[in-house]
């Protein structure tokens, strides 16, 4: 006899499709920030890559992940994010270079 149910499973995919969400608007949000650090970083004729930035994000979430994801898979996934959020500082440095 199983201990669960398809409406279990419905249960928690409706929890994932809620933090799915909630994961968009905080992106979203962090990409906001990164657009102003963009104009900043043009603005000041800075480099978008920043190594020592990056090392300094990623000491910083795999500091105070309590899993269950490993460090590797924390820093992982903010490689990716980061790696987005260069491509959108690129596109609005040309675009408002543009205008």
């Amino acid at each position: 006899m199983s201990r669960y149910s398809l409406e279990d499973l419905a249960r928690c995919r409706e929890q994932i499709d809620e933090l799915d969400l909630a994961l968009l608007r905080i992106l979203n949000e962090r990409t906001t920030i990164v657009e102003k650090i963009g104009r900043i970083k043009q603005e000041l004729k800075l480099a978008i890559y920043e190594p020592k930035r990056e090392d300094q994000v990623f000491e910083n979430v795999t500091r105070h992940n309590g899993g269950p994801l490993s460090h590797e898979a924390v820093k992982r996934i903010f490689e990716r994010i980061i790696d987005e959020m260069r491509t959108v500082q690129k596109i609005k440095m040309l675009e408002e270079g543009r205008q």
